[in-house]
């Protein structure tokens, strides 16, 4: 491997540092995203409409998990092996995962606005139809960087290990293609977020009952994707090269860690979901458990 030249302002140290980095989320994340999916698809009393909309956000997540162990392992060989066909498609598959998570995770807190607030149950037609939906503009959206079209380019990220939305070059089809998908898919999201929970804190204050913390799913998007979209906007208007690499680098690693939080937030903390994960994994209901412990 020694004959492959570093990335400039890498050292092999860092080169390691990053690719562990990403090996660890890359596998925390599929671990977790794996147990809740299964638990919807093996477990029959977890197949409703609002928990396929969970289910939906973990695969989701798998495939940015996916994306994220290719990125470790050409961190550890030093090189992306795959030529640039498939730093392209690496590209075009990561930014599809990356739209339809906060895609879902914006539906998730409109389902929960639903189910606290107006009581009104979600269908499995109305269920299917917006996740259909979902995967369609993400797909869409996802496809016009590619050189066939051309709104936006994919290539390298700094450490040349890993393809996502080339950001350095700064020209118009880059600017209004990166403003068009932060309006549609951080600024609205975070409005449906923000009204949604919002709603449902001033429900759980009204009846003095708090079941979960309505800050957290914001703060969380916010900490994990607001880095690195403010660096893509900063491209919009200057030259992103003057940033280091490895500051430039930390920002998508950041954001990678997004499905263990989605996995810990949206299925484990889920009163809805984690049932059916615990009898995955144990065999027992919730019910039973608490009657044995009980008795």
């Amino acid at each position: 491997m020694a004959g492959y030249p570093l990335p400039e302002g890498f050292s092999d140290f860092d080169m390691f540092t990053f690719g562990s980095a990403l090996l660890v989320e890359g596998l925390l994340g599929f671990f977790l995203n794996s147990i809740a999916a299964l638990s919807f698809l093996l477990i029959k009393e977890q197949q409703t409409p609002s928990n396929f909309l969970v289910f939906n956000l973990n695969i989701a997540d798998l495939m940015l998990n996916v994306n994220a162990l290719l990125a470790a392992y050409a961190s550890y060989v030093r090189v992306w092996p795959f030529g640039i066909d498939g730093c392209v498609l690496h590209g075009f598959q990561g930014m599809i995962s990356i739209l339809a998570a906060i895609s879902f995770v914006a539906l998730v807190s409109w389902d929960k606005y639903h189910y606290w607030c107006t009581k009104q149950p979600l269908f499995w037609a109305t269920s299917g139809t917006m996740c259909v939906m979902v995967w369609v503009t993400a797909i869409f959206w996802a496809a016009l960087p590619l050189p066939s079209i051309g709104w936006g380019e994919y290539d390298f990220e700094p450490m040349r290990t890993c393809c996502c939305l080339d950001y350095t070059k700064g020209n118009w089809g880059y600017i209004s293609y990166m403003l068009s998908i932060t309006v549609s898919y951080l600024f609205i999201p975070l409005v449906v977020m923000h009204s949604s929970y919002n709603s449902i804190y001033a429900y759980f204050k009204k009846t003095h009952s708090y079941k979960f913390n309505t800050n957290i799913p914001e703060t969380t998007l916010l900490l994990t994707w607001g880095p690195y979209v403010l660096m893509c906007m900063y491209a919009c208007v200057g030259n992103a090269r003057l940033v280091p690499p490895k500051y430039r680098m930390m920002l998508p690693v950041l954001a990678k860690t997004s499905p263990i939080f989605h996995a810990i937030l949206y299925s484990f903390n889920n009163e809805a979901y984690r049932g059916g994960i615990w009898r995955l994994l144990t065999g027992q209901k919730v019910a039973d458990n608490m009657a044995d412990k009980i008795k």
